[in-house]
């Protein structure tokens, strides 16, 4: 199956269409580290996230990046997920990690924590457009789960 890449962008906060809160939803800040790490590698690895095949260094210099926000997505006080955003030059900020680990995919999780992500992007000083991409091996609720939150499909020129 060839991938498909789909990159998806709100400009205004007020497009975000939040998703109805779920109980027991929350989101951490947290400082980058191992626990990041592990999480990127437990969501990314049933859908081929090139992350997932990063190497030692690679990880030092991807949690070394100082202008990356770390989330951890809860779940009654269990670590459901992980998301994490990156300003941009321009007011734009990149939501460059969303994902839930296998055992909290299906459980209607997934709309209030990436309604919660993009407020928090959102929230950003100066922040005028958000974006992110999916893949078409990325779980089949992804990109319907973008567009119900408010995302619209967009293309770089070549």
């Amino acid at each position: 199956m060839e991938e498909i890449v789909t990159q998806l962008e709100m400009t205004a906060a007020d497009q975000l269409n939040p998703a109805p809160a779920v109980d027991g939803v929350a989101l951490r800040a947290v400082r980058p580290g191992p626990l990041i790490r592990e999480l990127h590698v437990r969501i990314g690895t049933p859908h081929g996230w090139p992350g997932v095949t990063r190497g030692d260094a690679e990880w030092d210099r991807w949690l070394a990046e100082p202008g990356r926000h770390y989330r951890l997505v809860e779940y009654r006080g269990e670590v459901a997920g992980a998301a994490d955003f990156e300003p941009q030059p321009g007011g734009v900020v990149e939501i460059t990690t969303f994902g839930l680990v296998p055992g909290f995919v299906g459980k209607g999780l997934g709309g209030y924590a990436l309604t919660l992500v993009v407020a928090d992007a959102w929230a950003l000083p100066g922040t005028r457009r958000v974006w992110l991409h999916t893949s078409s091996l990325d779980h089949p609720n992804a990109l319907p789960n973008y567009l119900r939150r408010g995302f619209r499909s967009f293309s770089r020129p070549a």
